[in-house]
């Protein structure tokens, strides 16, 4: 792939609707520790980063809208260190926390919160390399 330094080198990058981009961009940066990479406008577009992943926070317009309360419409998952701590942090920030870190018995350590504009992220903390074959998934590549 060429590398563009107008948008972001992950591979696959989420793109989601906040009813005020650069309140959304502080909050994400406080709240979950992403980081502004481009602006795009006063507050039309904003790219963050964390770690090697990327998404893109974009305004309403014409079709585009955050989820209704009550609908999920999609969630993003996020690899952290310490599921723990930047739960503690998420909540510090006012993130309504839907679920608290569980541990699951594929390896990983995970917490659901919800952004003030009501996405869902999932955040994910490995604690063992586990075949999925081990709690019942099947490895297919």
């Amino acid at each position: 792939m060429k590398p563009n330094r107008s948008i972001p080198s992950a591979t696959v990058i989420p793109v989601l609707i906040y009813p005020d981009v650069r309140a959304a961009v502080a909050w994400l940066g406080a709240a979950f520790g992403f980081t502004e990479r481009v602006r795009i406008g006063e507050d039309h577009r904003s790219q963050l980063a964390f770690g090697d992943g990327a998404v893109i926070i974009g305004d309403v317009r014409h079709d585009r809208r955050p989820p209704r309360p009550g609908e999920v419409t999609h969630s993003v998952t996020v690899r952290v260190e310490d599921a723990r701590a930047h739960c503690e942090r998420a909540r510090a920030h006012g993130a309504r926390i839907l679920m608290e870190p569980t541990d699951f018995e594929y390896g990983e350590r995970q917490y659901t919160a919800e952004d003030p504009a009501g996405h869902q992220w999932t955040f994910s903390e490995t604690l063992a390399d586990v075949a999925p074959e081990e709690w019942g998934g099947t490895s297919v590549s």
